[in-house]
């Protein structure tokens, strides 16, 4: 089962790695043999900075072997990227149940935000929140919404992240792991959508349509499915097309007028 963790968020955490490029100049060896000046006894850091390029080169089993290293020694977003492979079956055999024991000592250990691991707590809350609304067939790991809603409440209002304010939204509306609430599922999509989330702002300019505001409703969703991401587009379209099917054509106008301000702004 691969992991639901948007690529946004990989590229969150792996954004916070992009320094390592000062520190492997062009035309060093990467390869994990002696010329390269890396072993395993290397410092995690260093061993880390090798796993990055050498999966960037397509060297999937070197990066894995210095991530596993790194790992080890405690290294934070070593231990993200190989749980992020196992997850993903990306050049190692595919295991949620590794990737989730991996996500978990990531996230039982906690950080404040600010610091530099930050981007890998956030998206191991998020891994293990996808991973508590599916479960793990044949694992100890059993559907618990409970625990999903509270992990995506987490990321959401401590880390004001898109993505889990989009998830903990969709929950609400759909009373999984807790009550219903409308009013609280739009206050965290409208949050989500001013942080750019496409999504959000579909889903909500549905809500909005549903509630009466035709038109505002309409433009938002059609504004969304001009901006969203590929995995979104075909849920995204749908609701677009009832809700135009459904709206007059006055609203329909007022919609076409709506969507190329909110484009604008956005």
């Amino acid at each position: 089962m691969s992991m639901s963790v948007s690529l946004s968020m990989k590229c969150l955490a792996f954004g916070l790695c992009l320094s390592v490029g000062q520190g492997l100049a062009a035309g060093n060896v990467f390869a994990f043999d002696p010329a390269s000046g890396v072993s395993r006894e290397s410092r995690p850091f260093d061993l880390f900075k090798f796993g990055f390029y050498s999966y960037k080169e397509g060297r999937k089993n070197d990066a894995i072997e210095a991530y596993r290293y790194a790992a080890e020694k405690g290294h934070t977003g070593s231990r993200w990227a190989l749980a992020n492979m196992y997850a993903d079956g990306d050049g190692v055999a595919e295991n949620d149940l590794e990737a989730f024991r991996i996500y978990s000592e990531i996230a039982s250990e906690g950080v404040e935000p600010g610091p530099n691991d930050t981007g890998f707590f956030v998206n191991a809350l998020i891994a293990l929140a996808g991973y508590y609304q599916r479960g793990i067939p044949d694992s100890p790991v059993h559907v618990d919404l409970a625990q999903a809603r509270q992990l995506y409440f987490q990321a959401a209002s401590t880390f004001g992240v898109p993505e889990a304010q989009f998830e903990l939204a969709r929950m609400i509306l759909a009373g999984e792991g807790g009550a219903t609430n409308v009013h609280q599922a739009k206050k965290w999509l409208n949050r989500a959508q001013k942080n750019g989330h496409a999504g959000a702002m579909g889903l909500l300019g549905s809500i909005i349509f549903q509630e009466g505001q035709a038109a505002r409703g309409l433009a938002m969703m059609t504004a969304a499915l001009d901006n969203c991401a590929p995995s979104e587009r075909a849920w995204l379209q749908e609701l677009q097309e009832q809700a135009f099917a459904l709206a007059s054509e006055k609203d329909r106008r007022s919609a076409l007028t709506l969507t190329q301000k909110i484009k604008g702004v956005n």
